[in-house]
Parts: structure tokens; sequence; C-alpha cells
């Protein structure tokens, strides 16, 4: 090798009569913020928000409040429903609640309706009964006040179908079960797991019929849901065992040692604060139980919240980032009970717009104040981030 040396060290060689300069590194810049995932929203507060609405449904038999009750849940699911296998479940409580739609016109329509009605639409063939069955016919006249009694009836109880499966979509059933008091753990896992059965059971009935659709195997009729039904229950069972096994894993069923006098007490205080609660609302729904159902009802809380504070101390367990009750939780809860309240005072002030008569036979009327109400529970889609936002890793 020369003195020169090789090209490359030549070149790079300083130049004589000028000042050797190091190129520098370039420094990274300033690092940037990262952004914050969007803290989820308590899955409390959607439970108390659908259970408002679904508490406002039994306030009223008008068909059109009842339905744009259902459209506002609708439209919170549809904008806030999370991607997950538990938020499946709305479909099949929309469908449960039109086989109750069909099942009680279905059921008035051969057994016929206590309602008297002027419109008939059809006379079935009636079949004689015998004496001990008075009061019970198969077959006769259909009318249409009859029809629309059971409709309006019916309308009612699928609303708070559909408000339940609202909340069984949006709120995620592990954190709940996180965020219930100590005293209630036990019980709390109990639910949690009917809860997560149904979701856990479509997803699994939707996978296999995938699956059959692939390998080009019928997945319709008897023989489709016989051929699917086995798989279904094997992984329901392995489920069950799997679950057993976390459970017996972490310890579940322990419990620390409380002094007798702390357990009697919370015994009494427990069950003290549930008959005043029960006596407390029967109060409430009666005329002449107006004046002590309302203290009744405080005290029976109090002293049932008491009594879950001290069942609380048996419970031996810790939670992992606890879910926080932030001013969104209020709000939407808030929301919920504005609506139910809106509700319970329209029922009281102007009974006939929110009961509307089928005899004579009427078009229900929408009554405008209590209809702005439940719009206001449309400010969980507002309030609460998207699914995809609060799903998204910070970058």
């Amino acid at each position: 090798m020369g003195a020169g040396g090789t090209p490359q060290a030549r070149a790079s060689a300083p130049t004589p009569g000028h000042q050797h300069t190091a190129t520098a590194r370039p420094r990274s810049a300033a690092p940037t913020p990262r952004h914050q995932r969007p803290t989820p929203l308590h899955p409390g507060a959607w439970w108390l928000w659908a259970l408002s609405l679904g508490t406002a449904a039994t306030r009223t038999t008008n068909p059109l409040l009842l339905a744009l009750l259902i459209a506002v849940s609708a439209y919170v699911v549809i904008s806030r429903r999370p991607h997950a296998p538990w938020s499946r479940s709305y479909g099949a409580f929309v469908k449960l609640a039109l086989a109750v739609l069909v099942i009680r016109l279905l059921f008035t329509t051969v057994l016929g309706s206590p309602i008297p009605g002027t419109h008939t639409l059809v006379t079935l063939p009636e079949v004689p009964l015998p004496d001990w069955a008075q009061g019970i016919r198969l077959g006769g006249r259909v009318t249409a006040e009859g029809l629309a009694f059971a409709l309006y009836d019916a309308m009612k109880l699928a609303t708070l179908l559909i408000c339940v499966g609202a909340a069984n979509a949006l709120a995620n059933p592990s954190r709940l079960l996180k965020s219930l008091p100590g005293a209630l753990y036990e019980m709390g896992v109990a639910v949690v797991v009917a809860l997560t059965f149904a979701p856990n059971l479509i997803a699994d009935v939707q996978r296999l019929r995938a699956a059959r659709r692939l390998r080009g195997r019928p997945d319709n009729g008897v023989r489709g849901l016989l051929q699917v039904g086995l798989p279904v229950l094997e992984g329901a069972l392995e489920r069950s065992v799997a679950l057993a096994a976390a459970m017996d894993a972490r310890g579940y069923g322990r419990t620390a040692q409380v002094p007798t006098a702390v357990r009697r007490t919370t015994a009494a205080l427990t069950l003290g604060g549930l008959l005043g609660v029960c006596a407390g609302t029967y109060g409430l729904l009666t005329a002449a139980g107006g004046t002590y159902g309302i203290p009744v009802l405080v005290l029976g809380l109090a002293a049932a919240l008491a009594g879950l504070w001290l069942g609380g101390r048996r419970t031996v367990r810790t939670r992992y980032r606890p879910d926080r009750w932030d001013a969104r939780a209020w709000l939407v809860t808030g929301s919920g009970v504005a609506v139910a309240a809106a509700l319970f005072l329209a029922a009281a002030r102007d009974p006939a717009a929110l009961h509307p008569g089928v005899v004579p036979l009427v078009a229900p009327s929408l009554p405008l104040w209590p209809a702005a109400a439940i719009l206001v529970g449309l400010l969980p889609a507002f309030l609460t981030p998207a699914p995809e936002t609060a799903a998204k890793e910070p970058s």
C-alpha cells in the first residue's frame, strides 16, 4: 500500500490550508409528546344510562315515544360500540325484542283480547271449550283495538330488552366486575359469567357457520343447526373448565378473618337496608305512602351502602388500574336519569299523551317536550371517544 493510502482515505483527509471541521451527527428533534389514549368510560355509567332509558320506557305505551327510545339507544350503540366479541350481542337482543312482539300479537290473535272492539279484522273459527275454562277462548273475532293494545304493551317490554342489550354491547363485563364493591364480588363473578355466555355462544356459532360455508357444507336448517350445536357446546364446556381453573389458581373465594360483631352488623345493615328500599319503593308507588316513601328509601339506601362497605372487608383482593368515575361518567348517567325523570313527570302531568287509548281507536300523537327530553339520551354519542380512537395505540 502506498503512502497515499486508499482513495477513500485520501478523499477523507483534510485539505491543506483549510481547517478541518468534523461533520456532526444530526441531532434528533425534540421528542414530541405521545398522544395519550382516551380513557374509556366507566362501565357502570353505561349500565345506569341504559337502565334509565329502560325505566323511561316503563312509563309510557306511546309507540312513537318507545320507537324514539329504541332509536336513541341504537344510535349510541352503533357509534360507540367497541370491537369486541361481547359487544356483538346487541343484534340478538333486537331479535329477541322482535320475537316478543310477534308472540304477543300471535297470542292475542289466537286467544283473543279482553279489550272490546268494534273494528273486526278477521273472524277465526272458534273452538268450544269446557266450562272449567271460562274466560279463555280459542279463535273468534280479531279486532283492531285488541291488536293495538297488544302491540303497545309488547313494545314496552321490547324497548326494555333493547336497552339491556345496549348496556351489554357498550359496557365491558370484566371491567364492570372490577368496579364492583368487595361485598358483591362473588355475586358479580356469577353475573359476569352469565352475561358473557350469550355473546361467546353467538360468536362461536358465527365462526362455525362461516367455517362450514368455506368447506361447502350446509349451515342452515335443522341439519346445519345440529351439526353446529355439538362443537358449540364443546367449546362452552372447555371455557367453563378453563374459567374454573383460572379462578382456583387466583384464590377465588378466599375471605379475611373479621370479628363476629362486624359480621353481624354487616348482615343487619344489609338486610335492614334492603327492607327499607323495598318499603320506600312501595311507598312511592302508592298514594297513601307518599309521605314516608322518600325518607324510608333514603335511609334504606344508606344502610345498604354501609353494609356493603363493611362486607367488603371480608374480601381479599386488589384492583389493577381501577376505572375512575370522571365527569364524563356523571354526564352520561345524568343524561339517562334526565330522560327517566322527564317521562315520570310527563306521565303525571299528561297521562293521556303517554298512554294513548285504543277504545275508541285513535292514532297516537307525539308529545313534543317528552320527545325532546328523550333526545337528551343521545349525549353519550358525543361525550365519549369513538371506538377507533379509544383502541388506537399511541404513536
